[in-house]
């Protein structure tokens, strides 16, 4: 059995359904756009704030292990990994911590992508023939922009602090 439009025919609560659930669906995505409109994002880029610091210690871990951890300044973009994931999910669950630990956080994650650029850079200029053979020491010495990964994750937890929290 088939109905008007030719599909097959459903159970007229599974028609219900289906449609509550596209009127659901269509309410989340015009709040989401209102949201955005208004600047209203704190709690979402808390938790990116959150999931990105987690993401980048853990790469930045695994990448300065492979160096051995030469540097004891190596350790401090892994150390701060933790403190973004925790100012994140604060961020998320209170707004005064949204103000207060997530910028604090945020701009300490901040500071030190852009540390870890100048050192990167020095680190270039350290290898045989320097910025002179700058091709072949960059592909194969410290990654230039990784460290500006940082930046951003602590530049989205700083955009986070100021922006007004969702309904």
């Amino acid at each position: 059995m088939r109905d008007v439009r030719g599909g097959p025919a459903r159970h007229p609560a599974a028609r219900r359904a289906a449609r509550r659930t596209a009127r659901r669906t269509a309410r989340r995505t015009a709040r989401l756009a209102h949201e955005v409109r208004h600047g209203r994002l704190e709690r979402s880029l808390s938790l990116l704030t959150a999931a990105g610091s987690a993401i980048t210690a853990a790469e930045i871990f695994l990448e300065h292990d492979r160096a051995g951890f030469g540097n004891r300044v190596m350790w401090w973009p892994v150390a701060l990994g933790p403190v973004g994931v925790a100012a994140g999910v604060a961020g998320y669950a209170d707004e005064r911590a949204a103000h207060t630990a997530l910028p604090l956080a945020s701009a300490a994650i901040a500071a030190n992508g852009l540390q870890g650029t100048y050192l990167h850079i020095r680190g270039i200029a350290a290898k045989p023939g320097g910025w002179q053979m700058a091709r072949y020491n960059i592909e194969l010495g410290p990654p230039l922009f990784a460290p500006l990964l940082m930046c951003v994750v602590g530049g989205i937890g700083l955009l986070a602090s100021v922006l007004r929290r969702e309904r």
